[in-house]
């Protein structure tokens, strides 16, 4: 097989937040004191220049800026940022560039400037419709926030955005849940991202569980209603919590989910890249210091690039089908290929077993979970784990035929 690089993303991460809320275990950081906006935007464009090898001549095909709330940044601080991207960058003519954006930290009329700056895409985090479930996740707005940051959002001809939902919620019955979904659907978004609330390790609600939380069967209950009625609303769903009205999918995050690469910048931020060398294709990630103060003293000084390490041949069958297991059209095995360097024969054995149990189904070319699969997807997924680390010699020779 001929190994060539996948699509380029890049994602630049804010760590600052007004509050943390309880169930976060993203890198975010409650602010004290001023922003340092102007520090901290030349920081990341000084961080994309040290990442600039990882470039390889691609454009970028989609920017994402997540947090913590990147929305605390003026629009001026954007533009600034995206103008230095472009300079730096080729941009694909019809890139996608995302904010994310919590409602409560929306001065009204932004939006308009921060389309000028260049925003394409808005994600814009709900989570709730009930003001009382607001406050017990910990958010800073109330449900009038998200309505109308959705009206400056319309009036600014910002129409492609994304509503964050959360469900199995404390005390939360199928009726509340689907009370909070026909609430979203009537504001008309492009895309919806519907998750479980989970109890992450580190976490305020990890350490102190909210009371109420429903059991097993009624979040599946939750889950398979609300699915129902974004079905009749025309929403397709093509990831576990991701759904889109059509040609409306997130391409940023459908390249993570298929496993093409993207640069990592911001304190925190994650990246994965491939190289070809001699014809082989070497994976690498990156991570970048996480805690905010170390990170400016580090760009600022050109202290340090991200730190990379290569991924062992063996792990990556697992680490490409953990993402694309989630999708609903699933992959070709040619796909796999393409993206790992690996023949897909190194995990005919595991799809095998897959399948016995049910787990996964062929569609010609394609591979995809079955609704039974997508149930336990955990266990699925596990099924490609690399072998201990003590059994891998002879079998990452016979992967990869590389050292």
């Amino acid at each position: 097989m001929s190994a060539r690089l996948p699509p380029l993303a890049l994602y630049v991460h804010f760590p600052w937040c007004v509050r943390k809320c309880p169930y976060c275990d993203f890198n975010s950081h409650t602010l004290h004191g001023d922003l340092p906006e102007g520090r901290y935007i030349e920081a990341l464009l000084q961080d994309l220049e040290l990442q600039s090898e990882l470039i390889q001549g691609r454009p970028l095909q989609s920017i994402f800026l997540g947090g913590g709330t990147p929305s605390l940044f003026t629009s001026a601080a954007i533009s600034r940022l995206l103008t230095g991207i472009r300079s730096q960058c080729t941009l694909a003519p019809d890139v996608e560039v995302t904010l994310e954006a919590n409602p409560g930290t929306i001065e009204r009329g932004r939006f308009a400037d921060y389309k000028g700056a260049g925003i394409s895409r808005v994600s814009l985090g709900a989570q709730s419709f009930s003001d009382v479930q607001l406050q017990r996740l910990g958010r800073i707005h109330a449900a009038r926030d998200t309505r109308t940051a959705v009206e400056e959002l319309r009036a600014a001809g910002l129409t492609n955005f994304n509503l964050d939902l959360m469900y199995a919620l404390p005390e939360q019955s199928v009726r509340d849940a689907l009370a909070d979904m026909d609430e979203a659907i009537a504001l008309q978004p492009s895309h919806l991202s519907h998750y479980q609330l989970t109890l992450e390790a580190g976490t305020v609600f990890a350490g102190r569980p909210p009371a109420g939380l429903p059991d097993n069967d009624l979040a599946a209950d939750i889950q398979l209603r609300c699915q129902e009625r974004l079905a009749i609303a025309g929403f397709i769903q093509y990831e576990v919590s991701a759904y889109a009205r059509e040609r409306q999918h997130c391409r940023h995050n459908l390249n993570y989910w298929q496993f093409g690469d993207y640069l990592g910048v911001g304190a925190g931020a994650h990246g994965k890249c491939s190289f070809v060398r001699d014809s082989v294709l070497r994976v690498e990630r990156s991570v970048c210091a996480r805690e905010p103060r170390r990170y400016l003293a580090q760009m600022e000084r050109r202290a340090q690039m991200p730190q990379r390490r290569r991924v062992p041949a063996a792990d990556l069958p697992f680490e490409y089908l953990l993402n694309a297991l989630r999708l609903n059209e699933g992959f070709e095995s040619s796909a796999f290929e393409m993206r790992t360097g690996l023949a897909f024969t190194s995990v005919e054995a595991q799809f095998a077993q897959a399948t016995n149990r049910g787990l996964v189904e062929r569609c010609g070319e394609r591979w995809r979970a079955t609704a039974k699969g997508l149930n336990f997807l955990n266990d699925l997924q596990g099924l490609f784990l690399p072998a201990p680390v003590g059994s891998r010699e002879g079998h990452l020779s016979e992967l990869s035929g590389t050292p």
